[in-house]
C-alpha cells in the first residue's frame, strides 16, 4: 500500500490520547487532523501531540480531510450524532468509544448509517484486546473451567460508564453468548450525572445468556469495584483483572496465576481495524458487541420500570432511566445536580 490511511479525531479529552497511541504504533495509518468545539482542548492535545490540522467544527474537518478512518472520541451524548455525520462522508471506518450511544434507539440508527454507507463501525470496547483477558477467553474456550455458569462483576460510576466495560467482558470470554433474560433494580436519589448523562446512584443487574451462564453485576455495591470479574464453571474458576488471570480446577491443587503477554490494547484495535478494513478478519469491536452490552443495561433499566423479567430483545428504545426520571418515577431525595466527571471541565464551568 502506497499511501497510509488519513485518520481524523472528534474530541480532543483524555480518552483521545488513547486512540493517538494506537494509531502511532501502526505503520499503516497517520493522524491528519482533529476536531473539537472547544478551542483550549484542542490546542493543547494538538501542540501535546503535533497535530497540525485543527476544526472547531467536527463536520468540517469531514468535509475537507478526506478521511479513511474516523474515530469518535467525544463525550457519550455525541457518539450518535457524531459517528452517523462521519459515516454520511463514507470513509473506510469508524472507531467510536463506548458506550456506543446512550439508547437502544441511538444505536440502531448508528448501524442504519453504517449499513447504508457500507462504513465498517467498531466501538472502542479496547480491553477486548488485553492479552489478559483474551487468555481468559480462550481458557473457557478450551474447557478449563468446563462449562460456565456463573461470572460476577462488581463496578462504579454508572452502567453505561465503566459498567459497560464488564458487561461486555461478560460476552466476551464467553465467546460472545447473547443475553437471554435480564433482571435489575436501581437506586436514583440524588442528582447524579456522568457527563452530562444522568446516571444511577447504585444498581444491580442479573443477566441470563443464552449458554445457561448467570452474570451478576453490582455497581457501587460491595467493593472494591475493578474491571474483571470471577468466572465459575463446572469445573474450575477463572479469578480475572486487567493485569493477570488466575485459574483454579480440578486438575490442579492450587491457583495458577497468569500474566498473559502482548500488544498494547489500543495498538492492537487499530492493528485490527486496519485488518478489517482490507478484508483480513473480523473486528472484535464490531458494533453489533458494543450494542450488546447498551442492550443489557437499557433491560436493567427496563425491569426496574417495568418490575420484571425483561426477556430479550428490549422493545423501548429510549433510555428507561431517563423515561423513569422525565415521568417523576424516581423521585429526587437529596437535591443538587452534580457531575462525577465535572473535573474534566475547563475554566469557571462547574457543569456542561
Amino acid at each position: 500500500m502506497a499511501d497510509k490511511y488519513r485518520v481524523g479525531i472528534i474530541g480532543c479529552g483524555s480518552i483521545a490520547g488513547l486512540h493517538v497511541h494506537g494509531y502511532q504504533g501502526v505503520e499503516e495509518v497517520e493522524i491528519v487532523a482533529i476536531a473539537d468545539p472547544v478551542e483550549a482542548a484542542l490546542n493543547d492535545f494538538g501542540e501535546r501531540h503535533n497535530i497540525k490540522k485543527r476544526y472547531l467544527d467536527a463536520r468540517e474537518m469531514l468535509d475537507k480531510e478526506n478521511l479513511d478512518i474516523v474515530s469518535v472520541a467525544t463525550w457519550h451524548k455525541l457518539h450518535a450524532p457524531m459517528t452517523i455525520a462521519a459515516c454520511a462522508r463514507k470513509p473506510k471506518a469508524v472507531l467510536c468509544e463506548k458506550p456506543m450511544a446512550t439508547s437502544l434507539g441511538e444505536c440502531d440508527e448508528m448501524m442504519i448509517a453504517a449499513r447504508r454507507t457500507d462504513v465498517k463501525v467498531a466501538i472502542a470496547h479496547q480491553r477486548r484486546f488485553n492479552p489478559v483477558w483474551t487468555d481468559a477467553r480462550e481458557l473457557i474456550a478450551d474447557g478449563a473451567i468446563g462449562e460456565p455458569r456463573q461470572i460476577v462483576c462488581r463496578g462504579g460510576q454508572g452502567l453505561l460508564n465503566d459498567c459497560s466495560h464488564l458487561l461486555d467482558m461478560m460476552r466476551y470470554v464467553q465467546g460472545d453468548p447473547d443475553a437471554a433474560w435480564v433482571i435489575g433494580n436501581i437506586e436514583r436519589k440524588t442528582e447524579r450525572y456522568e457527563r452530562d448523562i444522568p446516571i444511577e446512584d447504585r444498581s444491580a443487574g442479573i443477566i441470563g445468556f443464552n449458554n445457561g451462564c448467570i452474570g451478576l453485576l453490582l455497581q457501587e455495591l460491595a467493593g472494591p469495584n475493578y474491571q474483571g470479574g470471577v468466572i465459575y464453571g463446572s469445573d474450575g474458576i477463572l479469578d480475572l483483572t486487567e493485569q493477570r488471570v488466575r485459574l483454579l480446577n480440578s486438575k490442579k491443587a492450587e491457583w495458577e496465576e497468569r500474566q498473559a503477554e502482548g500488544e498494547n490494547p489500543s495498538v492492537a484495535q487499530v492493528r485490527e481495524l486496519v485488518s478489517w478494513i482490507e478484508g483480513k478478519t473480523e473486528h472484535r469491536g464490531d458494533a453489533k458487541n458494543g450494542r450488546a452490552s447498551v442492550e443489557i443495561i437499557m433491560a436493567i433499566y427496563e425491569s426496574a420500570r417495568l418490575h420484571e423479567v425483561v426477556q430479550m430483545p428490549v422493545r423501548t428504545h429510549a433510555s428507561p432511566l431517563q423515561v423513569m426520571i422525565d415521568n417523576g418515577d424516581l423521585p429526587v431525595e437529596r437535591p443538587g445536580r452534580y457531575d462525577i466527571r465535572a473535573f474534566l471541565l475547563r475554566g469557571e464551568s462547574m457543569e456542561p
